[in-house]
């Protein structure tokens, strides 16, 4: 389901006009939408104004699915609608304006705004591409710690790192509060710079954990092979958790790990 459909589903089940707010809201409820971005309520304002009949900005929709329903408030069009194109003619005229109307100015800040959320990406991307070089560097030893303090960040209790001598396949240790009960987890690190994980590692490391422990989990700073993921969940046998580079740059912004983060508000109007 997409963002549009999501508004458009709890506006039909309210069956009276939302806000933006009371949309995300809903949503959020119904759990019919993922959101990743850093402020989704304004993603959704976004949307709803981008595909909105009768307002218009150069990253708007030609495709309409909403009508103004006073100040604030929107409704669903019974049909998807098409924008009207303003006539050839007229576009020229327009561009000959020397001094920038009201509309001119409003266009112009949706421009900009649509630039910083490009570059909000652009930016993320490539610090992700960082992050997974520096934990390239690290020493196996380093990962495996790093492993643990990741753990704990997440709410592991009781992690430890084996030693390299006596490990027999498992590199640590920890405790995972599940309901009234406490699952015990060992895992597994990989730093690896190229080449993927393939099934023999999942094997070996699940022949070593089974017995004494409930899960597993697998770090790895490449990727896993179709093979290695297919062999992570195997009946009769505990489950192997895999995580690799890109999930675990992703957890890091999530848990704030060794990352840290500068709020930059950007202000849209909600009038």
């Amino acid at each position: 389901m997409t963002i549009v459909e999501a508004i458009k589903a709890v506006m039909l089940e309210a069956g009276r006009p939302l806000s933006a707010r009371e949309a995300y809201a809903a949503i959020v409820d119904k759990s019919l939408y993922a959101f990743q971005a850093k402020d989704p309520q304004h993603v959704v304002l976004m949307q709803i104004r981008r595909h909105c009949a009768g307002i218009d900005f150069p990253s708007a929709s030609p495709t309409k699915h909403f009508q103004l329903h006073g100040d604030n408030q929107f409704l669903p069009l019974a049909v998807p609608a098409k924008a009207a194109r303003l006539p050839k003619a007229r576009r020229r005229s327009t561009r000959r304006r020397t001094t920038p109307t009201p509309r001119a100015e409003q266009n112009r800040l949706a421009h900009v705004e649509r630039d910083l959320w490009s570059l909000h990406e652009r930016y993320l991307s490539l610090f992700k591409q960082r992050m997974l070089q520096e934990l390239r560097k690290l020493t196996p030893g380093g990962f495996e710690a790093f492993a643990r303090e990741l753990l704990d960040a997440y709410g592991f209790q009781d992690t430890k790192v084996t030693s390299i001598s006596r490990d027999g396949g498992i590199d640590g240790y920890g405790k995972l509060k599940v309901g009234l009960a406490h699952l015990n987890v060992a895992f597994q690190c990989k730093r690896w710079t190229r080449a993927n994980i393939q099934r023999p590692e999942i094997d070996r490391f699940r022949g070593a954990a089974q017995g004494a422990y409930e899960q597993g989990i697998f770090f790895t700073t490449t990727s896993f092979s179709a093979g290695a993921i297919d062999a992570s969940i195997k009946q009769g046998a505990i489950p192997i958790v895999l995580i690799d580079g890109a999930a675990i740059v992703d957890l890091m912004i999530a848990r704030k790990l060794r990352v840290e983060s500068t709020l930059m508000e950007i202000p849209a109007f909600a009038l």
